[in-house]
């Protein structure tokens, strides 16, 4: 397979998706008449509903195509949705498979064996799409444990594990979730996601840096390896479709994934390493055109999608997409994932750690964009749930560096944008609800804080818990007690618990009470490390605040 018109071999926008954009005003360019057709032409994207690339039988097929293994993501209480990908030859340009449609069959049973298959159909594998596969399956029964599979020609899938959330009536009384973040490939092993593919879980969250754009050397970086040799492609930044989609491949091909993958749903969403280091709306991290920044947007976040387990909905048009969305898990928990990339304003003061002041903490500024944090505050306010839980990516609680006056925050997390912060914990104070819950990434830590009204005023009321998971390997190793441990305990008395070794966080939501595990494993520059649980928090319905389990 040829590469696609979006990219050149020598890892460049082509010339006619470069010029296609330039000539285009900004970031809304897709609603220009014309402009869709030339971007949809340039980016191989298949118009009007229709393919343009023929049907290949399947028998062409000659080496097994699932080297990425399956996945399900967004469970809903009529469906799931399921995800696999055709790459023979996962390391090269086209995957070792002709620009042609391939028809997958796909089943879904109640049990492992297949005995009892309660859904089953066929579905196109576009290589407009690089032969990703997204299959919407409706009409099934609530909360209910399903396993599927996908085949092409000889060929057979490993078979998957999802089930479908509970009906929203459904007065249930315990849900299992993960928390995870950051699995920068070259800082090591994802022994993490082996362990977590053993958990008994209703879904897993991941918080966003899935993959990262820095090159990966032919050792695998921190891995080490000496039992292979990675292509030189992926030693290289991301910029084009054709990088990122390699990218994915590589990460994906990772066993503990595939193994995480095809044990649990994921719910996902993404953050900056996905597209670029601390990018914030189309305003890119370096200095380059604005047109050059978001032909590389709109490449990364079709990757994403192509290589996620996400609805059609969330299909990006260009550098757009929605991701953030609702799921309702009976009476007991609504999550309500973020995005808090996108639609965010320039990090203040040149970003970094700075002292706050009047640019940061312009009332002007917002890290959701008015929309996003609009439909927010309106889903508390008609949420019928226990728990209401915020699956989103950059650290929302208060955190100084040091005790001393003239301490610095984080320009990229909340403490960058402090008014968009306020905003929200009025409008859900004004929502009159209980029982917050704010799951977050990006750190490379595990931090415990409870999300006061006021974080300067350690005795101001406590408006609910956040958890923030470790990296799966971002960062090395890492350590139990980072440098900086004890002056950030005393520095944020908010601040319940802090530890810096890899991992991931268990929640347990139940009818009385959430329960918080961080777990942590010793190495992952060194394979087949141990899981441990560093500690364990709970929270009461209706007292928010973090007490030692």
């Amino acid at each position: 397979m040829q590469p696609s018109a979006s990219a050149s071999p020598s890892g460049h926008h082509s010339p006619e998706l470069r010029d296609a954009v330039r000539r285009l005003d900004r970031r809304r360019f897709l609603t220009v008449t014309g402009a869709a057709a030339t971007l949809a032409f340039a980016a191989n994207i298949p118009l009007g509903g229709t393919a343009a690339a023929a049907e290949a039988s399947s028998v062409q097929i000659t080496e097994n195509p699932f080297t990425l293994g399956v996945a399900s993501g967004d469970p809903m209480p009529d469906s799931v949705l399921l995800w696999t990908r055709l790459a023979p030859r996962p390391y090269e340009s086209g995957s070792g498979l002709p620009p042609k449609r391939f028809k997958v069959r796909w089943e879904l049973a109640h049990d492992e064996r297949f005995t009892r298959v309660t859904k089953r159909g066929t579905v196109d594998a576009h290589p407009e799409y690089n032969h990703a596969v997204h299959v919407e399956v409706g009409g099934l029964d609530a909360d209910r444990v399903l396993y599927y599979r996908f085949r092409v020609g000889q060929w057979v899938s490993p078979v998957g594990r999802t089930r479908t959330a509970p009906s929203k009536g459904a007065r249930l009384t315990e849900l299992r979730l993960a928390a995870v973040s950051c699995q920068a490939y070259h800082d090591g092993y994802f022994t993490a996601y082996r362990h977590l593919a053993d958990e008994d879980l209703d879904a897993v969250f991941h918080l966003g840096d899935y993959l990262y754009e820095y090159a990966v050397t032919a050792a695998g970086g921190a891995r080490a390896y000496t039992d292979r040799v990675l292509p030189e492609i992926f030693n290289r930044e991301t910029l084009t479709l054709e990088d990122y989609r390699l990218r994915y491949a590589l990460y994906k091909s990772d066993p503990d994934l595939m193994a995480a993958h095809a044990a649990h749903p994921f719910v996902v969403t993404w953050d900056d390493h996905e597209t670029e280091n601390n990018y914030a709306d189309d305003t890119p991290e370096n200095d380059v055109p604005p047109e050059e920044f978001l032909l590389r947007r709109a490449s990364a976040y079709r990757a994403y999608w192509e290589n996620q387990p996400l609805r059609r909905r969330q299909l990006p048009h260009g550098p757009d997409a929605q991701l953030y969305r609702r799921l309702q898990f009976g009476r007991l928990a609504q999550f309500d994932i973020l995005d808090t990339r996108q639609y965010r304003s320039d990090q203040a003061y040149g970003d970094g750690w700075q002292v706050p002041g009047p640019e940061s903490q312009d009332p002007a500024r917002t890290l959701t964009g008015a929309t996003q944090e609009r439909w927010l505050i309106d889903g508390w306010r008609s949420s019928k749930a226990t728990w209401n839980v915020v699956p989103q990516q950059v650290t929302f609680a208060q955190r100084k560096d040091r005790t001393t006056p003239g301490f610095k925050v984080s320009m990229d997390s909340w403490d960058g944008y402090s008014a968009s912060r306020q905003r929200l914990l009025d409008g859900w104070e004004s929502a009159g609800r209980d029982n917050l819950v704010v799951l977050t990434g990006d750190v490379h830590v595990h931090y415990g804080f409870d999300i006061k009204k006021d974080f300067d005023d350690p005795a101001s009321k406590t408006l609910g818990t956040e958890i923030v998971t470790s990296s799966i390997t971002s960062g090395k190793d890492g350590s139990d007690k980072p440098s900086n441990w004890a002056t950030y305990m005393q520095a944020n008395p908010h601040l319940k618990f802090y530890n810096g070794r890899r991992g991931y966080a268990l929640v347990t939501l139940g009818k009385d009470a959430a329960r918080a595990d961080f777990k942590t494993v010793s190495a992952v520059t060194t394979p087949g490390a141990p899981i441990t649980t560093a500690a364990s928090f709970v929270t009461e319905a209706g007292n928010p605040g973090l007490t030692p389990a």
